[in-house]
Parts: C-alpha cells; sequence; structure tokens
C-alpha cells in the first residue's frame, strides 16, 4: 500500500495540540454537514483530566450539578475501579444543551480525539437537536442555566437550613426520581374564565332540563348516601386530576407539610429527572446514530487521503471493541450492546436502500431501493424511539446475523419453549418480542396517585398496576414507601392490582411510627 503524502494528512502519530484538534474538526464538520447532511447545534469542546472525567461521571454527567453524598460515593467506586484497571474510562461525554458540550479526555490519542468527536459533537449532537421526544421533553438552550441555578439555591438551603435537612429531602426525591417524571404531555390547564364559562354552560343545561316530577319520586334510601360519597370522591379526583403518574410533581404541589425551599428542591429533581427522560428511550437508536456517524466520518477522511493507515488502523480497533456482541455464553454477556445493535440496524438500513434483496423488497417496501439511504436515516433518527425504531426497521438479516430466537418462560411449566424461529411468523415475533423490551411501559412499575382526601384523614392512597405478574421488592417498597411519607407528612397505603383483570393483590401501607 503506498503511502499518502504527509501535507495531506490532517495529523501525524498520537501526540495532538489544538492546532490538529481545529483541524480535524473543520474536515471532520465539512463530511458531517456537507455529505451526511447533519443538523447540530453549536459545539463548544472541551478537553478534561481522567480525575475531571471520573468527576462528571459522579454527577451523571452534567457540567453543574448540586451537592449530594451519592455522588461522592459513586466517584470512590469509579475512581477505584479505574485505578484498579478492573474499568476504563469513556473517551468523552457529551451534554444535551446548547451549545452541544463536549468534553475530551487529555489522555485520548490524536486518531481517538478526531473518532470521538465525530461520535459526540455530530452524531450525538444530531440526535439530540432532532429527536422528537428530545424536542418534546428537553429544552437545551435552558438546561444549563437552570442547572446554574439549582446548584446555588441547594448551596443557597444548605447555609440557612443546614446540610442534613437539605440531604434529608434530597434522598428521598433522589428515591422517586424514577416516578416524578411525566411520561404523556398534559392537557393544558384551564384558565379561570374557562372554569367559570363551563360552570355557567352546566348551570344553564340543568335549568333546561329540569322537572319538577323528579322530585316526586320515591328517594333511594340508603343509597343516597352512598352516592353522595362517590360523588364526593369523583370531584375531589377532578380538582385534583386524579389519577396522577407523577408522584414527585403531586407532592411538590399538594404535601400539608412541606416548606417552601423543600417544594423548590423537589422540583429540581424533577427537572433533571425529566431531562434524562428521552435518553433511556432511546439508547440504541442514540449509540447506533453517532457511531454509524463516526464510522462514516473516518471511512471518508481515510478515502480522502487525510488519515494515515496507522491512524486509521487504531480507529477500527476501537470501533470493534465498541460494537463487539458477546455470545450468550461469554462471562462478558450482559445482554445485546447497544452500540452493537444500533450500528448494525443503521448500516442495514444503508445496505436495504442500495442493495436490497427480495425478501427486503417484502418486509420493506417502502425503502427498499429507493436510493436515499441519508433521508432514510435522518427520518429515522427524528421520529422514532427504540421500541418503534426495532418494530419497523429490524430486518430478518439482521436477526438471522444476531440468531435471535424467542423463549417463553412460564412459571407454571418445568422448561423453557422456543416460541418463535426463523421463519416469516417467527421473525414478525421475534421482532415484537424483542421491541417490547424497549418499551418503557412494559419495564417500569406503573404506580398513580388514586384519591387523597385533604380535607379527611388526608391518606395518601397509591395504586401500582402489576404487569405480567411481576410485584415490586417488598424491602425497596417498603424503603421507598418510607421516603413518600416523609414528603407527605401522613398515612400512605399502596394497592396492586392485576393490570389486566382488575384483581387485587397486595396492600400494604406506611404509618407513623
Amino acid at each position: 500500500m503506498a503511502k499518502r503524502p504527509a501535507s495531506s494528512l490532517l495529523f501525524e502519530g498520537s501526540e495532538w495540540n489544538f492546532a490538529t484538534l481545529s483541524r480535524a474538526y473543520d474536515a471532520i464538520e465539512a463530511i458531517a454537514i456537507g455529505e451526511m447532511g447533519l443538523d447540530v447545534y453549536p459545539n463548544q469542546i472541551e478537553v478534561i483530566s481522567s480525575e475531571q472525567m471520573l468527576d462528571a461521571y459522579s454527577s451523571v454527567g452534567m457540567p453543574l450539578m448540586y451537592q449530594h453524598w451519592s455522588f461522592g460515593k459513586r466517584f470512590v467506586f469509579e475512581s477505584h475501579l479505574y485505578r484498579k484497571g478492573y474499568r476504563g474510562l469513556a473517551y468523552e461525554l457529551v451534554i444535551n444543551s446548547n451549545p452541544c458540550i463536549t468534553y475530551l479526555m487529555e489522555e485520548n490519542t490524536m486518531p481517538m480525539q478526531a473518532l470521538v468527536t465525530a461520535h459526540a459533537a455530530f452524531g450525538h449532537n444530531h440526535f439530540f437537536k432532532n429527536n422528537y421526544l428530545f424536542r418534546q421533553w428537553t429544552d437545551a438552550s435552558a438546561i444549563l442555566g437552570y442547572m446554574d441555578f439549582a446548584k446555588k439555591y441547594v448551596a443557597k438551603c444548605e447555609e440557612r437550613h443546614g446540610p442534613a435537612a437539605v440531604e434529608e429531602i434530597l434522598d428521598a426525591a433522589h428515591a422517586l426520581m424514577d416516578q416524578g417524571v411525566f411520561h404523556y404531555r398534559r392537557p393544558p390547564r384551564l384558565s379561570s374564565e374557562k372554569v367559570t364559562e363551563r360552570a355557567r354552560e352546566r348551570l344553564e343545561y340543568e335549568e333546561q332540563t329540569y322537572s319538577d316530577l323528579w322530585r316526586t319520586l320515591p328517594t333511594a334510601g340508603g343509597n343516597a348516601g352512598i352516592e353522595a360519597a362517590e360523588q364526593e370522591a369523583l370531584e375531589r379526583k377532578q380538582a385534583l386530576n386524579l389519577p396522577e403518574e407523577n408522584l414527585l410533581y403531586f407532592l411538590e404541589k399538594h404535601s400539608l407539610i412541606l416548606e417552601p425551599w423543600q417544594r423548590e428542591i423537589l422540583r429540581i429533581v424533577r427537572v433533571i429527572a425529566q431531562y434524562f427522560y428521552p435518553q433511556g428511550q432511546t439508547k440504541v437508536m442514540n449509540e447506533g446514530c453517532a457511531t454509524f456517524v463516526h464510522y462514516f466520518i473516518i471511512n471518508r477522511l481515510f478515502d480522502q487521503g487525510r488519515m494515515s493507515e496507522g491512524a486509521m488502523l487504531e480507529l477500527l480497533a476501537s470501533h470493534a471493541n465498541v460494537v463487539f456482541q458477546p455470545d450468550f455464553d461469554d462471562p462478558r454477556f450482559s445482554g445485546l450492546n447497544p452500540y452493537a445493535l444500533g450500528f448494525a440496524m443503521m448500516q442495514d438500513i444503508e445496505r436495504i436502500c442500495t442493495r436490497p434483496t427480495d425478501e427486503d423488497r417484502d418486509w420493506f417496501p417502502t425503502i427498499a431501493g429507493n436510493g436515499d439511504w441519508r433521508g432514510t436515516l435522518l427520518d429515522a433518527w427524528e421520529n422514532h424511539r427504540d421500541e418503534s425504531f426495532i418494530l419497523q426497521y429490524l430486518s430478518p438479516t439482521l436477526m438471522r446475523r444476531f440468531r435471535l430466537f424467542h423463549l417463553t418462560d412460564r412459571a407454571d411449566e418445568r422448561f423453557c419453549e422456543v416460541a418463535s424461529i426463523h421463519d416469516e411468523r417467527g421473525y414478525s415475533a421475534v421482532r415484537a418480542a424483542l421491541a417490547r423490551n424497549y418499551d418503557p411501559g412494559v419495564n417500569r412499575p406503573d404506580i398513580q396517585v388514586i384519591d387523597v382526601d385533604l380535607l379527611g384523614d388526608r391518606q395518601l392512597r397509591l395504586r401500582h398496576r402489576v404487569k405480567s405478574g411481576i410485584l415490586l421488592n417488598e424491602s425497596d417498597r417498603d424503603a421507598t414507601l418510607a421516603h413518600v411519607r416523609r414528603l407527605w407528612g401522613y398515612n400512605i397505603s399502596l394497592s396492586g392490582v392485576d393490570a389486566e383483570t382488575g384483581a387485587s393483590l397486595y396492600e400494604c401501607s406506611a404509618t407513623e411510627a
């Protein structure tokens, strides 16, 4: 292989400086924007040490974060594994903000700096800016300012009320973070004028339809009290907008014991939980998008003669490690690697668009052979989350390559059953089963506030809709209920009902000790 002229290379060797970083960034940007058609936030590239990367790990990856003992605990844990050589550090860290902040490790070689710039500053950046979940649930322009406010506010609360009091509220709020997000868009609240107008229309309708003959009918006797109680409960639930899925929101708005500063801390934790909500639903797509982008860009740089053979070999070795999928009997196996599955699906979409088989034409008639793999990928990145993406784009070719099949495991059966294999019906069942694994509605506990009488006993009633017979771990459940009671101040009851039949499965409570 002929040696490439040094004058055309973006860099030589492994050492880097800010001039080479800038030169590589410009070349990567030209391909990402000009050839791939990516649409990104302005980039802010920062180079940090391994110690600073560990610190970023401990504070959930945010550049600004309030203090809490759990962050220090995680820092010690990650630092111990890193220094013992049991775990490496990420080559980069990227923040969904505007401008998009990408942290590069100063220990990286120059080829790795180029790869992670393509991966994070353009791949992740494009996905953050364009995917519908991030557009719907996050405000990239405001998050850094809000985190700065949150950090200063918590510090001020610690000065005024003491670290122990603030820590107690944060402990309880952190325990409820998974139940502190909205999963669906809420309808806008009616203005006071609208509420008054609807009440007036309802009264007018009742006056027009009223007949004095109803007064002469016999009363229902003992049922009158029951009906009145049911009507009162209905009005109470409507006033509180129950049932409510966001437990932190309900406690913030309706707890009778919290002081204003405590409510604001609950709101801070709730906003952070909502900020991370899209990331949990797009792991395969987000990492697949970024990996596909960096792979395309480094290959284009090599084809243009701007990357040496040595640098390319280093980057391909790193890329292969990222997308490696261990076999089920490998000690390293922990499920499907999101990088491997995501990248394979992106490459497969490119193949289907440009080199389809007859099978592809049967399964994907709208994209097979359309020749526009860039437009197809951009559309998929914008309009899907992991569940819908897999359900729509996972091909039989990939199912064979990953050797996927569907097992059913019933508690009342002695053996597992291979329910679906590689045939026409089996492909559809395997794809649907895999997609369900990425559905947050299936995997998260569905716990809602269903009732509370603020003028009566003030007992907060929660309901857990049990799916597939999977109950909550009792010790974790009881510990979490204790945190709920700390924030509510009165008794808590939790009932478990079967999501399909409505049958009662269990009931427990958290009362004052």
